[in-house]
């Protein structure tokens, strides 16, 4: 558990999904965890599983899916060297000229914690982002994805702290 924090609630997990409007076009999903300012309540992240579209095979062209949770609104999909993002995942073709030879890969970071460490990220605001956006794709891209997490109710001093680090990040 995280210092300064009680938790009030079992693991709970929370699902949802999203598509591309317009194929390599930023999207976002809000996801509200109607947390109560009034009481210090945060949500706690434990645990994030994401599944994402394939990549399209186009010759001599690379291709990708990227999928990031935040705790902000982005204009762009971020990275795990923006505070904001939790989560990050990537899947990617590389393709040749011609076809005749491709490699898939897939980036996954993190989707749980650390060793030694009981959560992701500690979510102080009302509400979280999962977005998607694909690179040289011809269809729309798409993901699911769920997290798990716990409320808890923090200590002034760091509900304070969390929700200025959170909002100025």
């Amino acid at each position: 558990m995280p210092k300064g924090l009680k938790q009030t609630s079992e693991i709970i997990a929370i699902s949802t999904s999203i598509t591309e409007a317009i194929a390599g076009t930023l999207a976002t999903e809000t996801i509200e965890l109607a947390l109560s300012p009034l009481d210090n309540q945060v949500f706690v992240v434990t645990k994030v599983d994401v599944q994402m579209s394939t990549p399209e095979l186009i010759a001599a062209t690379d291709t990708n899916v990227l999928v990031t949770l935040s705790t902000t609104e982005r204009a762009t999909i971020g990275s795990l060297g923006d505070s904001d993002v939790i989560s990050f995942h990537a899947r990617g073709v590389t393709a040749a000229p011609g076809l005749t030879t491709a490699v898939n890969f897939t980036d996954v970071n993190p989707d749980q914690p650390a060793p030694g460490m009981d959560y992701l990220a500690v979510i102080f605001t009302s509400d979280m982002f999962l977005n998607i956006q694909g690179t040289n794709n011809v269809a729309v891209k798409n993901a699911q994805a769920r997290i798990h997490g716990y409320r808890a109710t923090a200590s002034s001093a760091v509900y304070a702290a969390g929700v200025q680090a959170e909002l100025l990040g």
